[in-house]
């Protein structure tokens, strides 16, 4: 049996980080749903940009749609639900059979409105009504200034991938947000069943770390910090809170590991997915580390609901000099700047690349 479906007969939610007009078209990402257990699809800019510009597939759409007077972003956005319509319909099967707990792709909404909650719901609601299926998520940054929208969005009964989110207690401001805008859907009398996935990313802290830390400590904090975020999740499921929630027909949101490929060339090439195997959460994998844990990973035991050594560790770290607050707070400052520079980048791409078309 293979360890992609040794993982997901743990319980555990196989997703590709990736998506291409090419995959849809070959059949491989309906290859990667039969034979590599994948059950749903994350994407972002930067996927979409090496997509769109690097390659002859989207020439047509491209030239037709910033021809007809769309913008830049509008054009993208099209031929983005376009792909992700096909991707929704593959795993259409799979939300269905799991009563829509599985089967999801994901959309992100411009990173430029990061601190723009109300035009970030406005977007999100006018997104999630075009793609017309109730297989996608809109992915919104799960920073202090994007809770509002989060919480907003899940009222409006918009399904949210959090994203950006790095530490415990990122995870938590994500989860009390979606709790929120449940809650107030309640007291409106409207279905508490909307679902929500909270993305917390992993290789960046031992990207950050790798050479300022003892041999002993390298590549060791992604795993940490994943297992400390996986028991706050457990504990959120098990909280009063929640559990009236549950009782009401809510279901829970789902930790999703994100930016699960490895950084460090002298490690494993599947550290991460081994480490953070856990029932009821989602690991989205670029391309190649999917392929390659299909090839030679192993699964062992799950993560300790308790997080394991998890504390121990992170001391360690923080023994060695590793200010593991300031880090997280700086990993998502960060990783939002970069966002922002992939979806510029993205736009300037297409426009560069109609130019030439024409």
């Amino acid at each position: 049996m293979k360890a992609t479906q040794q993982l997901h007969d743990l319980g555990q939610s196989l997703w590709l980080d990736n998506i291409t007009r090419e995959m849809l078209d070959s059949g491989t990402l309906k290859r990667y749903i039969d034979e590599l257990s994948v059950t749903g699809l994350t994407s972002n800019p930067t996927i979409f940009d090496h997509a769109m510009t690097h390659g002859h597939a989207y020439d047509d759409d491209m030239a037709k749609l910033l021809s007809g007077g769309l913008s830049t972003e509008d054009a993208f956005f099209e031929m983005a639900i376009a792909d992700l319509r096909r991707a929704a319909d593959l795993f259409a099967p799979i939300h269905q059979r799991t009563a829509t707990v599985d089967g999801w792709v994901s959309l992100e909404v411009s990173p430029l409105l990061a601190y723009d909650a109300k035009t970030t719901v406005q977007v999100a609601k006018a997104l999630h009504q075009k793609a017309a299926r109730p297989n996608l998520f809109i992915k919104i940054p799960g920073t202090p200034e994007g809770r509002s929208a989060i919480e907003e969005a899940i009222f409006a009964g918009v399904s949210v991938n959090v994203t950006l989110l790095f530490s415990r207690d990122h995870y938590v401001g994500a989860a009390d947000a979606y709790m929120k805008g449940l809650e107030r859907r309640v007291q409106a009398g409207l279905s508490p069943d909307v679902r929500s996935v909270a993305s917390l990313f992993v290789s960046r802290w031992d990207k950050a770390t790798m050479d300022k830390v003892p041999a002993e400590l390298r590549d060791k904090l992604g795993p940490a910090i994943g297992a400390q975020a996986y028991k706050a999740y457990r504990d959120v499921l098990e909280s009063d809170r929640w559990q009236r929630l549950a009782n009401l027909g809510a279901r829970a949101q789902r930790l999703l590991f994100a930016s699960t490929g490895t950084k460090d060339p002298k490690a494993s090439d599947v550290l991460y997915i081994g480490a953070l195997a856990a029932p009821n959460t989602v690991d989205t994998m670029p391309e190649e580390t999917l392929l390659a844990f299909g090839e030679h990973g192993s699964v062992g035991k799950p993560l300790p609901r308790d997080g394991g050594d998890c504390e121990q560790t992170l001391a360690g770290f923080t023994k060695a000099g590793i200010d593991l607050k300031k880090l997280g707070a700086d990993l998502q400052s960060e990783g939002a700047k970069s966002f922002d520079e992939s979806w510029k980048d993205l736009l300037s791409s297409i426009e560069n690349k109609s130019k030439a078309l024409k």
